[in-house]
Order: C-alpha cells, then structure tokens, then sequence
C-alpha cells in the first residue's frame, strides 16, 4: 500500500494542486449558486452535464431522477470500473436566499459544503485528471447524484447503482466537509410519516371530543421517554409536526415525521416495533393512526482492513491528517448495502451543515484534493485495492 500511495503521490504537481484548490473553490461557489432542492436538481445537473462534456467524458448521459453519469476511460478497459459520486441536492427550498460571503478564508453560504463542495471535488478529480493528461488503469464514471437529503431515500444513488453497480469494483463517495473522516460504515435508517386522525369539532362547543394534535403530542411524549441503547449507537428524532385548522378547531388531522437509526438492523427494528405499540396502545374508536414508511436506508459495512479504507487512511496520513473512522447515513449506503467496498470522504472542514449560516473553510481544499486524488489514483490502479 505504501509503494502504491508513493506512486500515486509521483503523478501530483504541487504547483498545479495549488491551482486545483482555487479551481475547485471557483466551482464550489459556482454550484453552490444554483438551486437544488431534493426532488429539483435539473438545474444543477444541466451545470455537472456541461461539464462532464467540456473534460471529454464518454457516454455522457442523464436518468429521469436528475441522475448525471460520465466515464473517463481507463487504460485496460476490461476491468472493472471505479466509481467516483457526489450528490447535487441540498435542504434548502427553492426560495432560499443562496447569497454566499467570504470572511477571511471561510466561505458562508446555505448548501456550500454539503454538498457544494463535494461536487467541485469530484469535478476537480476530474480536472486534475484530464488537463495533466493523467489516465487511470481502470474506467472512471463520475456521477452527480440526485436525492440523497430528507426524503429522497437515496433515490438517486439506489438508480445509479442499479445501472452501474455490475460494472464497478469500488465507490469512493464524496461529501464536501468530510476531511480528516472516512465513512466505512452505512447506518440503518427507517423513516416514519404518522398521522393522527379524529372527528375534530369546535373548541368550545365540542370540548371534550379527541383532538389529532393532543393525541400526536401524547405519542411524541412517549417516544421521548425511549432509552435506545448506546451500543450499537441507535437513535430516533421527530423532525417535522404538522397539522390543525386554526386555534379554536379541534384538529381532526396531526402528523410527525419521526427518524429511527441505528449502526445495525436489529436494534432499529425493535425501535421500530416499540414505537408502533405505542401507537397502537393510544388507538381506540376515535382516534384512528396511520403510518406509512417514507425513507428505508440499509445498512452496510467495510471492514477498517479492507485495502480501499487503508488507502484512504494512507491518503490522508500523507498529508499529515490521522484519519477518523466513521458511520454514517450517506449515498455509500447503497453500494456497502450490495457488498460493494466503499468509502465517503471529503475535501475541506466547516460546519453549520443545513443551517443558512452553513460554512466551509477554503484553506484545507488542497490538501483535501491531493489526498482526495491519491485515494482515487490508487483504487483506480489494476491490483491491490479492489
């Protein structure tokens, strides 16, 4: 591994990494401009397609879920490919005031790093790799994922995959402010849509009769006294309520969007099953729940010895960061969930993540791409990662 991560450092300039950071700095704002809001990434596809055809990619194509796929051709096409992904949505809704400032070296913006920056990083893989005439041993597709925030379940991802997933040996998935981190590991997530129904009436009149919005809150009071526990990590979150006519209605209708997770499938299932009981404990003639399933995301594992998870740990360590290992809830999720080795990394730090006073710091971007292009540079190669 080390001789490999060697010559994969041979093959970067540092003249023209310095470049590159800027570059791809450039593109982050670029993106980070155009709206994408999950369900509504035309745009922001049309931006990636364009492109994917201005660095001569082949097969250039897109899906009906805003999906962008491009290969860049290896030496010994007969190989199984490499993936290289980034998702183009965000959370924030198309009426979201996208002005982005620059402070210093921090760049603010809603969407900058997840997943502004991660896009650019995929296309500044790109850029690095055509303009220094650099061809990788095996195929490339570069794809622009669609739906990977809320409830785009990984829509975009579970497509992509689905196409491409018999040709490729390894992903390498890109979220913008993941530096210093290596995904291995897909947690398992079920997302629940509950909603309360009663007769509802007026509030004076009618006092007395069940309201949708008490019984909603009862259950929410319930769920809140849940103790999942530490190992394997398992959590839950009531994210959205919605429901109710006006202040002196009783409601006749209440929901809540309730997130369930864990690091594996049986403790989640078990929340799972604790929470319906609940409900079905609160049910009775006049009060009637529903609950649908919104959001289902499998879980999936890479081992920390697995070449592919030492390569990126070699790539970070060259440029002197010690890589921390974690689990999380990503576009990985789908090729770890088919056994397909896997790993989510990141070009630069920030926080504030689907906040609009959202950050990214530009001063590590170069060393986020040399390591980012050292890790692809060796999965690419013909032996020894995938």
């Amino acid at each position: 591994m080390k001789l490999q991560m060697e010559q994969a450092a041979r093959l970067l300039d540092t003249y023209h990494l310095v470049s590159l950071a800027q570059w791809v700095t450039d593109q982050s704002v670029a993106i980070q401009q155009i709206p994408a809001p999950t369900f509504q990434e035309q745009q922001r596809a049309a931006y990636v397609r364009g492109m994917f055809a201005q660095h001569g990619l082949e097969d250039i194509d897109g899906d009906d879920v805003y999906n962008v796929f491009g290969r860049l051709p290896g030496r010994y096409p007969a190989l199984p490919a490499l993936m290289v992904v980034a998702h183009t949505d965000t959370v924030f809704g198309p009426e979201t005031d996208l002005k982005l400032r620059k402070v210093g070296d921090m760049l603010y913006g809603p969407g900058i790093g997840d997943n502004s920056m991660g896009v650019a990083g995929m296309l500044g893989v790109l850029h690095y790799l055509t303009t220094q005439r650099l061809q990788p041993e095996r195929d490339i597709w570069f794809v622009a994922t669609s739906c990977e925030e809320g409830l785009g379940d990984l829509k975009g991802m579970r497509a992509a995959f689905d196409r491409l997933g018999k040709q490729v040996a390894g992903v390498v998935n890109l979220e913008g402010l993941a530096f210093g981190h290596i995904y291995h590991a897909g947690i398992a997530v079920k997302r629940l849509h509950i909603t309360a129904h009663t007769g509802g009436g007026h509030s004076w009149l009618h006092f007395g009769r069940p309201s949708a919005i008490h019984a909603l809150m009862q259950l929410g009071a319930q769920i809140s006294t849940i103790k999942p526990p530490e190992r394997p990590r398992t959590t839950y979150n009531i994210g959205v309520i919605e429901g109710g006519t006006s202040i002196n209605t009783i409601a006749a209708s209440a929901s809540m969007l309730l997130d369930l997770r864990s690091e594996h499938a049986d403790p989640l299932m078990e929340l799972e099953r604790d929470v319906r009981a609940m409900i079905n404990r609160l049910a009775n003639d006049e009060v009637r729940f529903e609950v649908k399933v919104v959001g289902e995301r499998p879980a999936g594992y890479l081992s920390p010895q697995h070449p592919l998870v030492q390569a990126a740990m070699h790539a970070l360590s060259h440029v002197g960061v010690r890589a921390a290992l974690e689990t999380g809830s990503t576009d990985g999720n789908i090729p770890l969930s088919r056994g397909c080795p896997t790993v989510t990394v990141g070009i630069t730090r920030g926080g504030n993540a689907h906040r609009l006073d959202e950050y990214a710091e530009t001063a590590p971007i170069r060393d986020g791409m040399q390591q980012l292009l050292m890790l692809v540079l060796t999965a690419a190669r013909s032996e020894g990662v995938l």
